[in-house]
């Protein structure tokens, strides 16, 4: 998710939003009711906002599980997951009074600053990686058929290497050249080094430069594979570390809800 002009009504919104709590818990914090901690009304507004937030945020997550939810486009929930969970952050700090009393509430504040965290982070990579995916892989490929398009350039490279019928080369030399294919490329054609083809050409006939320059061009293909992988694990690995704490939250966040309310 790149976060451009669109999002300036969230932005807007979003800090319009922290604005006047801000003023509320100023004037709270300053008035008679000062130290009423989250206990206080003010305070169980602001938790209680703050975790609708959170929830709503956790939403997302929810849609993305059941395609046949239709409601509101997909950017739209996106950008709301974003800025909304953002906003809840400041939230509870307000519902706490900037204090954590107890074991519980600590966790919940440790909880809550990780999945802030790891949230940005998420939101940086979203926003940064695709560019740099569209400069080092113009190529680029859907990534659920990568396994499906490494097959497809490792037949055409053992074709190439086969089929020499039509090079004008002496037999010793497409010999030597299916040979050197077999050991030299052939394994490391999945992870192939730019290095790989200057030591080859090396030990090729000039006749069969045409193939090994195609072989190469099967190897750039992988190449950009590879980083394709290794950008999207970066743009992905973020979620092991916020998906589950923010479940966590969730659940703490409400046994911290009934255990207050009730004691």
């Amino acid at each position: 998710m790149i976060i451009d002009r669109t999002h300036r009504p969230w932005i807007a919104m979003t800090s319009g939003a922290f604005a006047l709590a801000a003023i509320a818990y100023g004037w709270h914090a300053s008035g008679p009711y000062a130290g009423g901690g989250g206990g206080s009304a003010a305070g169980l507004v602001f938790g209680i906002v703050g975790y609708a937030l959170m929830l709503f945020a956790a939403l997302l997550g929810a849609r993305k599980k059941v395609p046949t939810w239709r409601v509101g486009r997909a950017q739209t929930w996106m950008r709301g997951h974003l800025w909304l969970g953002l906003l809840s952050f400041p939230m509870i700090l307000f519902h706490g009074g900037f204090a954590w009393r107890g074991p519980l509430t600590a966790i919940l504040m440790l909880l809550l600053l990780i999945v802030i965290v790891s949230g940005i982070f998420g939101a940086a990579l979203q926003h940064f990686l695709p560019r740099i995916m569209t400069t080092q892989v113009p190529m680029e490929t859907i990534y659920e058929e990568i396994p499906h398009v490494r097959l497809q350039l490792l037949a055409e490279a053992d074709g190439l290497a086969e089929s020499l019928s039509g090079v004008e080369a002496e037999h010793e030399d497409k010999v030597r050249f299916r040979e050197l294919y077999a050991s030299g490329i052939r394994p490391r054609l999945e992870h192939p080094s730019p290095e790989m083809f200057r030591s080859i050409r090396a030990g090729v006939a000039p006749a069969l430069y045409g193939v090994l320059a195609d072989l190469e061009s099967i190897c750039e293909e992988q190449r950009q594979l590879n980083r394709q992988v290794r950008l999207y694990h970066w743009l992905h690995a973020w979620l092991l570390v916020h998906v589950p704490f923010s479940i966590a939250l969730l659940v703490l966040g409400a046994v911290h809800a009934v255990m207050a309310l009730r004691y």
